[in-house]
């Protein structure tokens, strides 16, 4: 504590004992005054002093608050010019006005009058957004740059250690991935050991070159199974390849005519490895889910990117598989007290067909199953069935609205979802959550959006249809089975619909499919009367052909005039037509829907995989039959869209 302070402390003990004097002196001038005037004479010199005392510490307080005003106005001084942390000021034009010499040591010497923009458009930028600080690479520094707007002024931190410090971390994360030959078994059924073992030994080396130029290390676990544990910066390097990996090795067996495709799962994110396992296998099944020969990389924020899926799914399907889903689908009908089955919003012919397949799986069972429908929601292509159905009335009275389904749900319900696995796209959302169990059959690829906690999961990308499907299961159903005409032949539509007359996507089990229900009644007469299209709609559909112009090679791509609108059904129906043009490889289609709506659809035929372009849209759909929608876009703006993700699929190897 300085001097003069502690003067000033003992100032006031002594005014304290001046007062106890002078009271005690008056009481003794009453009773001895002799020594009373002695008391008087002393107070006298403690008063004295009392002042002078108070003189001094007036004088030093004085000069210490000098001093230290003048101390503290140097320490500011010496601070804003010598401390590690740079200072700007600017004016309202963005102009710097004055600038310590610490920030310009790395922007320039010479900084007074010149514009933010002329040192770093990024410090222009933060002047004029909402920001108040923000990352900026200055040379080889970085700094974190934070912003007083009402002082135009900026501080400068450099924090170049500690963003390569972030940056170290997050290289050397751990990543696990799990490798699947995904037809294995399938390409080496039959052939001699010495071949299989030739072929392994192959796809073996190749995968031991791309890991070690990569830095992963890889260990087989089965003969179609390996583990790859890697950190962040070699999943960068394989990513920034587009992991060519995969066409390594499907060209590389494709040779020894026995193309071999791989399946990778990765799990990044997570600092436990057990949950970095769990997204590995997730991912994993992803990637199966969505047909194969592809990398699904799951972080730990759900987040999944996909790279490879450019071959068409190869049939992978078992009848003991199809056997066992329809016995489990069986015993879950008999256990339930209510059975309610539901497609996706503008059910189509494969949807609907499905749905009356389902139900009739649950009548052979001796169980009552309602099929949801939204008769407002609906469009051309399948209108005429459901006139036909209307004119059914034992089928008709299947079918109930959402709002009668939600109002009658019961703890025993169990809900049938078909053609769909996305809780967005089913006819009603709202169902998902009133209902413990639910079974999905799909056989649509597997996107990142799917139906939470299913009971039981029958999708299979193989297959043309799920009508397709869920014909093989009533063909494995115990009791006899009766179907009514218009039953199959709404199910044998499906499936004409969905392999455009049995021209894509379909195998020998299509035809078995179609035969069986060919069998039990199915009209193909009555197939091509429901199929069959009004003149109006013929028009329509070519006047969106009409605009139609080739992007780069082969494809084709249509888009509606501002202000027309269309239909979903003569959208896709164009794309389809657009398919059939010569020298057409892939189409695409841009329409304002009825509802205000953008959407694009797309066809191909096998060569470019429209899924993948559609995804980076985000919308899905089959490796040859995809579309997305957008909103919030013009036409135009939709178009510039769909030509940078085609741009991007190109140049990127195929691959997303």
């Amino acid at each position: 504590m300085p001097k003069f302070l502690m003067r000033r402390w003992h100032g006031y003990h002594v005014i304290t004992l001046f007062i106890v004097a002078v009271i005690f002196t008056s009481i003794l001038i009453w009773y001895q005054w002799k020594i009373g005037v002695i008391g008087l004479f002393l107070i006298g010199v403690v008063a004295i002093y009392a002042v002078q005392a108070r003189i001094s510490f007036e004088r030093d307080l004085e000069k210490y608050i000098s001093t230290l005003s003048y101390r503290v106005s140097k320490a500011g001084e010496d601070a804003i010019t010598n401390m590690p942390i740079g200072i700007l000021l600017y004016n309202e034009e963005r102009e710097i006005q004055w600038a310590n010499p610490y920030i310009s040591l790395y922007i320039a010497s010479d900084v007074i009058g010149k514009s933010l923009e002329e040192i770093n458009e990024e410090l222009l930028d933060l002047a004029n957004s909402d920001d108040n600080s923000k990352l900026i690479e200055m040379g080889d520094l970085t700094f974190l740059v934070s912003l007083e707007k009402d002082e135009r002024l900026m501080y400068f931190q450099d924090v170049t250690l500690i963003e390569k410090t972030k940056a170290r971390y997050e290289e050397v994360q751990t990543v696990i991935a799990f490798i699947l030959l995904d037809n294995y078994d399938e390409v080496t059924q039959g052939i001699e050991d010495q071949v299989r073992s030739r072929l392994v030994s192959q796809v073996t080396l190749a995968l031991n070159s791309w890991a070690n130029k990569n830095e992963v290390f890889l260990r087989r676990t089965a003969s179609d199974r390996f583990i790859a544990v890697m950190n962040n910066q070699s999943l960068n390097k394989v990513e920034a390849n587009r992991f060519d990996i995969l066409d390594e090795i499907r060209d590389l067996t494709g040779k020894e005519k026995l193309p071999i495709t791989l399946s990778i799962g990765v799990g990044t994110g997570e600092d436990s490895l057990r949950e970095l396992g769990l997204l590995a296998q997730s991912s994993l099944d992803l990637a199966l889910g969505r047909g194969g020969d592809q990398v699904a990389i799951k972080k730990k924020n759900g987040k999944v990117t996909f790279y490879g899926g450019k071959s068409n799914a190869l049939e992978k399907r078992t009848r003991v598989r199809a056997r066992v889903i329809s016995h489990a689908l069986r015993d879950f009908v008999l256990e339930s007290e209510k059975v309610y089955i539901m497609g996706h919003k503008q059910p189509d012919m494969d949807a609907i067909g499905a749905a009356i397949g389902v139900q009739k799986i649950a009548e052979v069972n001796g169980k009552e199953a309602s099929i949801i429908f939204d008769y407002h929601d609906i469009g051309h292509d399948v209108q005429k069935l459901m006139e036909e159905v209307e004119n059914h009335d034992d089928l008709w009275s299947k079918f109930i609205t959402p709002t009668d389904a939600l109002e009658e749900v019961t703890p025993g319900t169990l809900l049938i979802i078909v053609d769909t696995h996305k809780p967005s796209l089913v006819i009603e959302p709202k169902l998902l959550t009133e209902v413990e169990r639910i079974i999905v059959l799909d056989h649509h690829r597997r996107g990142e959006e799917f139906i939470k906690d299913p009971v039981l999961v029958y999708m299979e990308p193989y297959a043309s249809s799920t009508a397709e499907l869920v014909t093989e299961l009533l063909e494995y159903q115990p009791k006899k089975l009766k179907m009514d005409r218009l039953e199959a032949t709404a199910m044998l539509a499906g499936i004409i619909v969905d392999t455009k007359s049995f021209a894509v996507r379909t195998g020998a089990r299509t035809f078995d499919a179609a035969s069986f229900l060919r069998s039990n009644g199915a009209d193909t007469t009555l197939v091509q009367t429901l199929l069959k299209e009004d003149l109006e709609q013929y028009v329509t559909r070519a006047k969106l052909i009409e605009t139609a112009e080739y992007y780069r090679n082969g494809l084709a791509i249509a888009m509606a005039d501002e202000g027309e609108s269309y239909s979903q059904v003569v959208i896709a129906q164009a794309a389809d037509t657009l398919l059939t043009m010569k020298g057409t490889i892939a189409s695409f289609v841009i329409s304002m829907r009825k509802d205000g709506i953008i959407s694009i659809s797309a066809r191909s035929l096998g060569e470019v995989n429209v899924q993948l372009i559609m995804e980076r849209l985000n919308g899905g759909g089959h490796l040859t039959n995809a579309a997305t929608q957008l909103k919030d876009v013009t036409l135009d703006e939709a178009k510039e869209q769909l030509q940078a993700a085609i741009d991007d699929y190109l140049e990127g190897g195929k691959q997303k």
